[in-house]
């Protein structure tokens, strides 16, 4: 199942993030996970969150430029080697990893965020390997 990640560009200027921060939590839209990547100029915040389209929604009525973009919400076992093995299921697969970043929901499980080249392949492949994914339903009750 995929998920909606919401991606918002911003300034790499003082209080920038803060703002779209006050913008979702003014809107009730809840972040689940975050990560902000930076260059000298801009910065590339990506967000899971129980309401992608609202958060996009209002985002861009406050004038910040996002999208939403399909991505995999992955629960794997708290377990040394189940990430390396998970990945080399997904490389055998010929799909490339594109990002990725954690995601906590609870200490039972580890969850990964990630994008691939071909999210329909990489879907498969988790499903065959017996590996759970988060649809945006489920994340919306977190």
């Amino acid at each position: 199942m995929f998920a909606k990640q919401l991606s918002v560009f911003i300034e790499n200027r003082q209080g920038r993030l803060g703002e779209v921060l006050n913008v979702l939590g003014q809107n009730g839209v809840n972040i689940l996970s975050m990560s902000l990547a930076d260059t000298t100029e801009y910065g590339l915040l990506r967000l899971i969150v129980n309401n992608p389209e609202m958060g996009k929604e209002k985002l861009t009525e406050a004038g910040f430029s996002s999208l939403l973009s399909d991505v995999l919400v992955i629960q794997i076992p708290h377990k040394a080697g189940s990430l390396q093995k998970l990945l080399k299921c997904i490389e055998a697969a010929g799909v490339n990893i594109e990002y990725m970043y954690g995601l906590s929901i609870d200490g039972a499980e580890a969850y990964v965020v990630m994008k691939a080249s071909d999210v329909a392949k990489t879907e498969k492949v988790l499903s065959e390997n017996g590996v759970m994914t988060l649809s945006n339903d489920r994340i919306k009750t977190l």
